[in-house]
């Protein structure tokens, strides 16, 4: 007969060590703070590269010219009240470097060209920031990254926006990319506060680089009401998760095993935002979508020991629920160890080859997956073994007979 891991003595000081960790991450939050993403803080959020300009352009002309850019080429489209609409195309298998592209739209009327990178520099390589759509007499500046080009790290934009109070900065993928991710809460004293805060970066910015050297990729601002709203929701999506799943593990099983489901997956949720706080990752919207993934994946671990359990239960009838829980929970020891790493080594794929939000998302799922095992194996059993006490298998089937409940439960 197989050896029954005694799961039950260590109940106890576990319960307790859960306690005193999530007791640290709620002192951590009190003290330090959590780390709001732009999802649930006022503030202003705008994507930047540092690279210098390949070459400017201008337009003078009467028409409304419209600039884009895509994988295999750039577009620059004229539309006219009294003409119809015309479409110039420079793709890049045709238009190979930046000189072959100026010479061309330096014959279109109205443009003018001029030449910041060296002749030879690939098309493909040059790129538009996000106030480039329309062309007129202001000159709108194309960016490219040099070859050899000083790689720039987080700290040193940090260092950078030394005089713009309370600014994160983050790096998005690689170093060579030369692109950081910069937030600056809202703290109510800005009038036009989108406006007023964008100027603050890119001022710091040009100070400290140049201003043709700041290509700005994207922009965005949420207003306090709005991120007020975004957090109501969150929280409510995962109270309302919660209480499902309630329902659910007590229709089909007993109050007090529902509750104790409902026990782990609270502790599995703080047990993440603990790892959050301290480790001061960005807590939004896709650290919602995290929590929701490991309480779906926790809860389902958690059924099929349930099931188990039912199953012992009318096994062997005489033994305390205690014993049936270790039993029960050593049968089942090797699906979930073999389940929880197979889907583990996923996620650490996900966290070594990728960044920015989506490794942030992996590791809150990589430390979800672990509570969620340790939760069902400890949390759940322990309140289940503590209502229960010494009471027996047999005893459940009674007490489960005269609630008048079915006979898919236990």
């Amino acid at each position: 007969m197989k050896k029954v891991i005694q799961f039950s003595k260590l109940f106890l000081p576990l319960v307790i060590f859960s306690v005193v960790v999530i007791l640290s991450g709620i002192i951590r939050w009190a003290t330090a703070g959590i780390n709001f993403g732009i999802d649930f803080q006022a503030g202003f959020i705008e994507k930047v590269k540092i690279a210098p300009p390949a070459l400017s352009i201008i337009y003078n002309g009467a028409k409304t010219m419209t600039f884009s850019q895509d994988a295999k080429q750039i577009d620059i489209v004229s539309t006219s009240v009294d003409s119809e609409n015309k479409t110039h195309r420079f793709p890049y298998t045709e238009y190979t470097t930046v000189k072959a592209f100026a010479d061309a739209v330096n014959k279109i009327e109205g443009f003018s060209v001029e030449l910041k990178a060296p002749a030879d520099t690939p098309l493909q390589e040059v790129f538009a920031d996000s106030q480039a759509s329309r062309l007129s007499p202001a000159a709108v500046l194309l960016h490219y990254v040099p070859s050899g080009m000083a790689v720039k790290d987080a700290d040193e934009i940090r260092h950078a926006l030394a005089s713009v109070p309370s600014a994160s900065v983050q790096q998005v993928g690689l170093p060579t990319d030369h692109t950081f991710q910069i937030r600056l809460a809202d703290d109510g004293t800005h009038e036009n506060a989108g406006e007023e805060l964008r100027q603050m970066i890119n001022s710091a910015l040009g100070k400290a680089y140049g201003e043709d050297n700041i290509a700005v990729l994207s922009t965005d601002f949420v207003g306090s009401r709005f991120s007020n709203s975004l957090a109501r929701q969150a929280f409510l999506l995962v109270m309302g998760a919660l209480v499902l799943i309630f329902l659910y593990a007590a229709i089909r099983f007993q109050w007090r095993f529902a509750f104790g489901a409902i026990l782990a997956l609270i502790h599995d949720a703080l047990i993440m935002i603990t790892f959050i706080v301290w480790t001061q990752m960005e807590f939004n919207s896709t650290t919602i979508a995290a929590i929701l993934t490991i309480i779906g994946y926790s809860i389902n671990d958690t059924v099929v020991v349930f099931d188990r359990i039912r199953e012992n239960i009318r096994i062997n009838p005489k033994i305390t629920t205690v014993d049936i829980l270790n039993l029960s929970q050593t049968e089942v020891l090797s699906r979930t160890i073999v389940t929880t790493i197979t889907t583990m080594l996923a996620v650490l794929m996900l966290y070594i080859f990728t960044s920015g939000s989506m490794r942030d998302f992996s590791a809150a799922l990589l430390v979800g997956m672990l509570s969620g095992v340790y939760s069902t194996v400890f949390i759940t059993s322990a309140f289940i073994a503590f209502t229960g006490k010494n009471q027996r298998g047999e005893e459940i089937l009674k007490t489960q007979k005269s609630s008048g409940a079915s006979g898919t439960v236990i």
